[in-house]
């Protein structure tokens, strides 16, 4: 198997791909992302301390240039591969007879429906503020999108504002900083141009929209048009739309216009809303009462549509990795 992890997560990431194939006996190659290959080292050196048989694992940290090569090889009959959406369909492509996972990118949304009290969308704002900036955003499933009943959507605007506002920005590794930088300044400008772009085509800043080298303030947009990038492309940054709607069916339209489909967060009381979501929302999870940002461990994990495919989480990728067989036994003496 070869794996092949981003630079987000270089910790989780990396073992969602070692521990499952380690449990199933599936030797592993594991590619780190060039930018923070250290952590998936050091995962190495903990394992070489273990009783683990020789080739059951190993640690190659090579361009992206050596991985493609790899991709190809016929002793890797198995890819699993977490990134962008263009090199993952360009792997699909290139090796159509193997076996494929893509975890790729999202703009996950979030939809505030007008049940929703005074506590509840001071709650909402809380989870949607810290949901969409941390890691600077650079979470496939960061808060991106926010669709919110037009009853509540001026609440809600106010709360996720201010409490956008309160999150401290600065050096990560001081524990007052809630917000660090990107993983560096091209990924900030980019940022800084798709924000700036949306102002110009007639979206409304509410605050921050600045950026310091590779930092990018936490950045409130309302007033998107619909096909600008902030809206439409994965972010990957400091950056949330607040939209009001008229009705459930519109918020939910909007997050289905999209050709991501990754994971999406409700905010109701209603269980038969919540049911509704599950069905009618094009997404590989729907999270009730929360962001779509949350993930356990041991959930199946993965999306639709230009999120990829296949599912990850300790069980199912351990699935994913075993082929199921049929034993017949006949006129056979026990």
């Amino acid at each position: 198997m070869l794996g092949i992890a981003p630079f987000n997560f270089p910790l989780n990431l990396v073992a969602h791909k070692v521990a499952p194939a380690i449990a199933v006996g599936t030797p592993i190659v594991l590619k780190p992302a060039p930018a923070t290959p250290l952590t998936a080292l050091l995962l190495g050196e903990i394992l070489a301390e273990t009783d683990l048989p020789k080739g059951a694992w190993s640690i190659l940290p090579v361009t992206n240039d050596v991985a493609s090569v790899m991709v190809t090889d016929p002793r890797l009959p198995v890819v699993s591969f977490t990134g962008s959406v263009p090199v993952g369909w360009a792997i699909r492509d290139a090796v159509p007879r193997k076996h494929v996972t893509l975890e790729l990118g999202g703009n996950a949304a979030v939809v505030v429906a007008p049940d929703q009290d005074e506590d509840d969308l001071a709650h909402a704002a809380a989870r949607i503020a810290t949901f969409a900036m941390y890691q600077a955003g650079q979470s496939c499933i960061s808060v991106q999108r926010v669709f919110a009943h037009r009853e509540i959507a001026e609440q809600l605007t106010t709360k996720l504002v201010e409490a956008v506002q309160q999150l401290g920005t600065g050096d990560p590794a001081d524990d007052t900083t809630d917000v660090g930088p990107l993983i560096d300044e091209v990924a900030a400008r980019r940022v800084e141009v798709w924000v700036e772009e949306a102002v110009a085509a007639g979206a409304t800043l509410l605050t921050g929209g600045t950026r310091s080298g590779a930092a990018y303030t936490p950045t409130v947009l309302t007033d998107v048009p619909r096909d600008a990038k902030v809206s439409r492309e994965e972010v990957f940054g400091p950056v949330v739309v607040v939209e009001a709607v008229d009705s459930i069916d519109e918020a939910f339209d909007r997050v289905n216009d999209s050709r991501f489909g990754l994971q999406a967060g409700v905010f109701t009381h209603n269980l038969q809303l919540a049911f509704r979501a599950a069905h009618e929302l094009e997404v590989g999870g729907v999270v009730i009462g929360d962001v779509p940002s949350f993930r356990a461990d041991q959930m199946p994990y993965g999306g639709l549509k230009d999120s990829g495919s296949g599912r990850e989480g300790v069980r199912a990728a351990m699935e994913d990795l075993t082929e199921e067989r049929v034993l017949v036994l006949t006129g056979v003496a026990i």
